[in-house]
């Protein structure tokens, strides 16, 4: 993908408990020889992640520069973000979550919107195209849908996932919001704020691979209920 070297690209790493895996996913982002920056924020992790990122960092010798970010407390994913967001140097960004449930070698797909200069922001979709998918949760599957559904009935948008963790950002688009949601709210809140500043917004399909609770999967029900108040929050009350 030749295109991605006219435009430097950093990747965001939230991280919390995830020591089995954060060797791995971090092996496969540099794999894709895309990014010029790595920058991973450990949310207090608890389990030993803190140990194996120290390491890594250590005896770096990846493909891109690695940038390591600590937070003193558990604040959550929205709160990472945040705190990654001001250490970016690259001119586009993408979040990554620190396990399998993404793969990063849809990341052509997420940038090729924005290096066509067509695109401000880009969804990756799990629900369109035809891409492989796990098999999982009937419920969680239709709590998106609805979420996306009232999202889109407040920003006038047509997105079919709004809480896809895959998404694409120009870096001065993210420069120019104020973020706020500490956990999982990040996503309402940034669709409605990129929707009221009328960026170009694209989506693209992209695999998913879902993982159980057992395997260490963080959002809950709980999650879904506050949703909804920041879907009306950051639409209606901002």
């Amino acid at each position: 993908m030749p295109q991605a070297k006219k435009m430097s690209v950093s990747i965001v790493m939230p991280v919390y408990n995830e020591r089995e895996y954060i060797t791995e996913v971090i092996k496969r982002v540099t794999d894709t020889g895309i990014p010029s920056e790595l920058v991973v924020i450990d949310d207090f992790s608890r389990d030993g992640t803190r140990d194996v990122l120290k390491k890594l960092e250590a005896g770096w010798k990846g493909p891109c520069s690695l940038r390591l970010l600590f937070h003193e407390r558990n604040m959550g994913k929205g709160a990472a973000l945040r705190t990654g967001f001001t250490h970016v140097s690259g001119d586009i960004v993408i979040v990554q979550d620190a396990d399998f449930e993404y793969d990063p070698r849809d990341y052509p797909k997420l940038l090729q919107p924005i290096l066509d200069g067509k695109a401000d922001v880009v969804f990756g979709s799990r629900f369109t195209g035809g891409d492989s998918h796990r098999v999982l949760f009937f419920w969680h599957m239709i709590g998106n849908k609805l979420l996306t559904f009232v999202s889109n009935m407040l920003t006038n948008l047509n997105l079919t996932d709004m809480e896809t963790g895959y998404k694409a950002f120009r870096t001065e688009v993210l420069k120019g919001i104020r973020l706020e949601s500490n956990r999982f709210g990040f996503e309402p809140e940034i669709t409605a704020k990129v929707a009221k500043k009328r960026c170009r917004i694209y989506e693209t399909s992209i695999s998913y691979a879902g993982r159980t609770y057992e395997e260490g999967k963080k959002i809950n029900w709980k999650d879904g209920v506050a949703a909804f108040w920041h879907i009306v929050k950051f639409n209606l009350l901002r």
